[in-house]
């Protein structure tokens, strides 16, 4: 009795060890660079508000009507992509940047109308993630009127989905590598719009600093947000 109390014992620590060092390790995010982000606070074109599950930015100027619900890859503050919607929230679009659970879109089971209850009066919605956000974004797409994918690639079929999309994508990335979106176009209707951003790389879909395993970028941050703002806001004024 006394070595099976010991073993239940060691099994519960071990058990109780390994939570514990998983949740250091999803708490510890990657954070938005400061002066970007103050840049986004700054904007009168751009007003945003922390809804507790989520970062709200909408237009102070005329609004188009449309939204997208933003889902951040693992372990990337939502801060982090403010910069990345400043241009395209200022020309009207609102864009509500959600806070995973753990930080980890897998772990996030909300539907989207959790978060486009943040701008009720938006009737036109798109969802969309950058790399393990974009893949969760998949998953919601049928929920939606669009799929923006940033640095990002489908892991389930969407192919027969009516669903507009836009894939923009770094030819220097080193994580969503041009070689596996690639192989997952087969994933997305055949109308889907992919965009690769020549000299771009993983982390230049948000401001958040260098990231392990990427590769080195060829172009500056601030050309590279202004070719992604550009596809982004010309796509939306498709969606509908």
């Amino acid at each position: 009795m006394n070595r099976a109390l010991r073993w239940t014992t060691w099994i519960v620590a071990v058990i109780v060890l390994i939570a514990v060092v998983f949740l250091v390790w999803a708490n510890i995010v990657m954070q938005g660079t400061r002066s970007a982000a103050l840049q986004v606070w700054r904007d009168d074109r751009v007003a945003v508000r922390d809804a507790g599950d989520s970062v709200v930015m909408t237009p102070t100027g005329t609004a188009n009507g449309k939204g997208i619900v933003f889902i951040p890859g693992a372990k990337v503050d939502p801060y982090a992509y403010m910069a990345t919607f400043r241009q395209v929230v200022a020309s009207g679009t609102t864009v509500v940047i959600t806070k995973p659970t753990l930080h980890l879109a897998f772990f996030d089971t909300r539907p989207l109308s959790t978060f486009e209850a943040h701008a009720p009066s938006i009737r036109t919605w798109a969802v969309g993630g950058h790399s393990l956000g974009g893949v969760r974004a998949c998953q919601l797409a049928q929920d939606a009127d669009g799929l923006l994918l940033l640095g990002s690639y489908c892991a389930n079929d969407i192919s027969r989905s009516y669903i507009q999309v836009l894939s923009v994508s770094g030819s220097r990335d080193g994580l969503s590598t041009p070689a596996k979106v690639d192989a997952a176009r087969h994933l997305l209707p055949s109308t889907a719009t992919m965009t690769e951003i020549e000299g771009s790389n993983h982390a230049e879909f948000g401001a958040y600093g260098d990231q392990p395993g990427d590769r080195t970028a060829t172009i500056s941050r601030a050309d590279a947000r202004q070719q992604i703002s550009d596809a982004i806001e010309e796509w939306v004024r498709g969606l509908g």
